[in-house]
């Protein structure tokens, strides 16, 4: 069946903090494309036959499903990942995974119960790959000495605590990536369009500082009402000193009314996208022509036909998490606890791990490749980027928005 390009589903966000963290993650997807009939969107492999065979290790699960804010699909993915290391892959380091999964709803007192309940069950280690109630839940976890891993840091506990290791870099990564492109592009000027909820706009305003500013380049934020229909006034006024390049940084809406503002106020300027910004509800809204030729800055490509573990994720979603849109989201729980995965060799071999044999674990591999993401790896020995130390890479990959709108001439981004 031919397939029609289109790009993955964004991630609702409520509140600043919880927006900063859709940012962060959907704003590291990748494109792909659309065949309603099966999940399957590329070549796909036969899975081993190498069932973990060694004693269980405990494993706790956190994720917001439940409340205003409800991903199952971080989690179906998470168990599909767990079914295939059980199965097929060896486990974590030969150890059977056994997923201890707590929903909290993006509020402080469910989010504060998970954290209790993975001290109570003793699990080893936890996975936490998306929200924005780290701040609440490290404290606690890690106060029991487990270590946490995460996908991107939102907050300043999850930059610098502790036994806590974020496998990118998130908004960190984005706008240093943005900024080293934008040196490539012979950009001066670069204007970074926010929405005003919360502190979003100065939080932004000073990571971005530090990222352009020693390149020589202008960097400022333009801030708009987030619930503004139609911002072709705020951007006509604000764009007077005509930057040479843009990125917006919001939800799927705020690209929709941001990008069509665009074309009518600055039709030339220069793109630096988000995939919320390039998603298929917004390039539905503003059609293909508004974002093709635009930069993409991505963690993870779902619509590489030649990568062994980008065919690997789409097999194990195939057979184990059949009824879920592998293009989405998904990637997120399945990455992080595959990545875990990515460790276990040094584990070891004969009684159960303990939570200090994974924390060397994850100190001690160096170079470990990031699932699904062609070229990515991961190393937290607290060096990939000084400044945050729970950042085990800083990289992510950039990419080319072509007209039928697919990532192309995909290279590493942010290495300096």
């Amino acid at each position: 069946m031919k397939t029609s390009p289109r790009f993955v589903r964004p991630m609702r966000a409520a509140g600043v903090a919880l927006a900063a963290a859709a940012m962060l993650a959907s704003g590291l997807t990748a494109c792909s494309s659309d065949d309603s009939s099966s999940n399957s969107t590329g070549p796909t492999v036969e899975l081993p036959d190498n069932p973990a065979k060694g004693s269980a290790i405990k494993i706790g699960f956190i994720t917001p499903e439940g409340g205003a804010i409800s991903l199952p699909e971080v989690r179906q993915a998470a168990e599909a990942a767990t079914t295939y290391l059980n199965d097929n892959g060896d486990g974590i380091g030969g150890h059977k995974v056994d997923l201890v999964v707590c929903k909290e709803h993006e509020e402080a007192a469910s989010a504060t119960a998970c954290a209790n309940q993975m001290v109570e069950d003793k699990v080893t280690a936890v996975v936490s790959p998306f929200g924005s109630m780290g701040s609440l839940m490290i404290p606690i976890i890690t106060g029991a000495g487990i270590p946490f891993i995460g996908q991107a840091p939102v907050s300043q506990p999850e930059m610098t605590s502790p036994n806590t290791y974020m496998l990118s870099g998130g908004v960190i990564s984005v706008l240093g990536g943005q900024a080293e492109q934008a040196v490539k592009d012979g950009v001066k000027k670069f204007a970074i369009i926010v929405g005003d909820t919360g502190d979003a706009a100065s939080q932004i305003g000073a990571m971005a500082k530090m990222q352009f500013a020693p390149r020589g380049i202008d960097v400022r934020v333009i801030t708009i009402p987030a619930s503004i229909a139609d911002p072709t006034p705020n951007l006509t006024a604000a764009l007077k000193d005509k930057p040479d390049a843009v990125t917006i940084m919001g939800d799927t809406r705020q690209c929709t009314t941001a990008i069509k503002a665009l074309q009518t106020v600055a039709p030339d300027i220069k793109k630096y996208m988000i995939s919320t910004c390039i998603d298929k509800p917004v390039t539905d809204a503003v059609g293909a022509d508004a974002v093709a030729g635009s930069k993409a800055f991505t963690t993870v490509n779902l619509t590489d036909q030649t990568d062994e573990s980008v065919k690997l994720y789409r097999s194990i979603m195939a057979k184990y998490a059949p009824e879920v849109d592998p293009n989405g989201i998904a990637y997120l729980g399945y990455q992080t606890l595959m990545s875990l995965a990515g460790v276990g060799g040094s584990l070891p071999q004969t009684d159960a791990p303990t939570s200090k044999d994974i924390t060397t674990a994850l100190t001690t591999a160096k170079n470990v490749p990031v699932p699904a993401a062609p070229g990515l790896t991961f190393t937290c020995n607290g060096k990939a980027a000084p400044m945050f130390p729970t950042v085990c890479n800083k990289e992510l990959l950039v990419s080319t928005v072509s007209p039928d709108l697919q990532l192309v001439d995909t290279v590493i981004g942010n290495k300096g």
